[in-house]
């Protein structure tokens, strides 16, 4: 029996999966593999490399910082969240990722990001560090609208959660039996159709396939809100979910919101602990 741990995104909304994964770390909690889609690959990953408080700190660091992200950023490269500083030079030399941790832990780690070509879901094994795998967890965090499409190996690639917002199902066919799924909206939340889809139509013109499938990505995202309850019904995985809704938006500049939600994942975290540990020594 594996033991996996599902990240779903929800851009800063992810700073609660960030105090859950801390929770876990904290007590020793270590899943056999890990999948992230969007902000849940862009923090997940340092739990792999063992990195406690790495995701909140350099979140609340470069929170005002234009170079890292805002509408300058947007303007002038195409990224809300930039690109080069966000994703390559931070990790590289303001808050060092931890490539040999990383690496050497044993724990799968996959990101999910969708093809711009097909909007079908792409899921990516990532077992080194490095500009290559920051450019995969960037393009698994690219939102439409706000983000370039990123180049991988000839395919062109934006954000999972577009074509695969809640990869249990993926991981329960990898093998992983035994999975906490992290969730960042409350229990009884219901995706609605966006209101922005005259925008993203015009946006995302040369990419017929993903507007496709973002205008049907509300009824893909209740469709797996089911599947997990009935896989936690079935007694497959623990789902940690916050008890209200984050009082954070998709993107925020505000350090002290940024803690708030990263502390209601811990707290939320610390009630379930007792559970995960008694559900993975199954």
């Amino acid at each position: 029996m594996k033991r996996g741990l599902v990240l779903e995104g929800g851009a800063m909304r992810g700073l609660f999966s960030a105090g859950v994964i801390d929770e876990m770390m904290v007590h020793g909690l270590n899943p056999d593999g890990i999948v992230g889609v969007s902000a849940g690959a862009a923090f997940g990953c340092n739990y792999k490399s063992g990195q406690y408080g790495r995701a909140l700190r350099y979140n609340q660091r470069f929170a005002k910082d234009s170079r890292y992200s805002g509408i300058r950023s947007l303007l002038f490269s195409g990224d809300l969240f930039n690109a080069e500083f966000a994703y390559h030079i931070v990790p590289n030399q303001y808050d060092v990722f931890d490539c040999e941790a990383f690496a050497s832990n044993p724990m799968e780690y996959y990101v999910v990001c969708t093809d711009v070509s097909t909007g079908e879901p792409v899921y990516h094994k990532c077992e080194i560090g490095g500009d290559e795998f920051y450019e995969w967890v960037r393009a698994s965090a690219s939102m439409p609208l706000v983000s370039n499409v990123v180049n991988i190996n000839g395919v062109g690639l934006l954000d999972g959660g577009m074509s695969d917002s809640i990869p249990l199902n993926f991981f329960e066919h990898q093998g992983y039996d035994n999975n906490v799924v992290v969730l960042t909206r409350p229990k009884g939340y219901m995706k609605k159709i966006s209101r922005l889809m005259p925008l993203l139509k015009f946006g995302l013109r040369k990419y017929p396939e993903v507007y496709a499938a973002m205008a049907r990505r509300h009824e893909m995202y209740n469709a797996q809100l089911e599947y997990v309850h009935k896989a936690e019904n079935a007694g497959r995985c623990i789902v940690i979910r916050p008890e209200i809704p984050i009082p954070i938006g998709h993107i925020s500049h505000d350090p002290k919101r940024m803690q708030v939600a990263y502390d209601l994942g811990r707290n939320t975290a610390l009630s379930h602990i007792s559970r995960i540990k008694e559900f993975w020594q199954q």
